[in-house]
């Protein structure tokens, strides 16, 4: 993966419940595993901004609920630091829900903003955000 222009902070700890900001049918999901982490022996891993994670569905569409896929955060409710000094909270924490390994998204647009860390990792999901913030 990609890195990102910011020193991101851990804001989302395993089994954090989570929005699908998207149009792929879920609606809230819970963070299960983040993939592509590295964490010291015995400590429990964390998500962050612009992470692939494994989510699974808890409500949705009938045919969705309780399916496991890949997600990016794209947005964090814990403040994170950008290299030119300014920290970055958004008011909730927010997936994009992938379809394969590539980084190509679900849905087909993305409700609310994104961060621009997430817009550097994953540009095909960015393609889809009505405002990057």
């Amino acid at each position: 993966m990609k890195a990102i222009s910011a020193k991101t902070t851990a804001g989302l700890n395993l089994g954090a419940n989570l929005i699908a900001s998207d149009n792929s049918g879920a609606k809230i999901v819970r963070l299960v595993a983040v993939k592509r982490s590295k964490a010291k022996k015995k400590r429990q891993v964390c998500g962050k901004i612009a992470d692939w994670v494994k989510v699974s569905v808890r409500v949705g569409l009938p045919d969705m609920k309780g399916k496991v896929f890949d997600a990016v955060i794209i947005r964090q409710k814990k403040p994170f630091r950008r290299l030119n000094g300014e920290r970055i909270a958004f008011s909730d924490n927010a997936v994009a829900i992938l379809k394969d390994d590539k980084g190509n998204p679900k849905g087909t647009q993305i409700k609310g903003p994104i961060s621009r860390e997430v817009q550097e990792r994953w540009p095909q999901v960015a393609k889809l955000a009505s405002m990057v913030y």
